[in-house]
């Protein structure tokens, strides 16, 4: 038996990219998250990581309509790793993201108060993880997508 589950909290470093390809709308994004300790000396230290995160979907209307820069968000997903082709074969390892969650409140949201939801009940919107079935995978012309 194998597992590939990966949970993620931290916040976007740019406002999500969308995507129409053959297979649906794409949204992507990159994660910082950040792991802070005090050295031997005493120092506070800090160290942050970026994580690519790519959406399908219904998750990825979510990310597109309501995600923005800066905007703590928990994420559930599997690890990918590809190649593409850019003067030579790269390498890409990236975060299918089945599940997310915007835990703060974000300025898109704010742009939406007219819409009769509370900011309360938006910010603890999840949306229900997705059939394996239901979620779009991407064909493999679809992946050469990030600059």
């Amino acid at each position: 038996m194998s597992v590939n589950k990966v949970i993620l909290v931290g916040n976007l470093g740019q406002d999500p990219k969308s995507f129409q390809v053959s297979s649906g709308l794409k949204v992507s994004f990159s994660l910082a998250t950040s792991e802070k300790w005090k050295s031997q000396d005493g120092e506070n230290k800090e160290k942050t990581e970026w994580h690519n995160i790519i959406v399908w979907g219904k998750q990825a209307e979510f990310a597109e309509k309501y995600l923005s820069k800066g905007r703590l968000v928990y994420i559930e997903g599997r690890i990918q790793t590809r190649t593409y082709e850019d003067n030579g074969k790269k390498y890409i390892t990236e975060i299918v993201a089945q599940n997310l969650q915007a835990l703060d409140k974000g300025s898109k949201e704010s742009s939406d108060r007219s819409s009769g939801e509370s900011e309360e009940k938006k910010t603890k919107k999840i949306l229900p993880k997705e059939d394996k079935d239901d979620i779009n995978e991407p064909e493999d012309d679809d992946m050469a997508w990030l600059e």
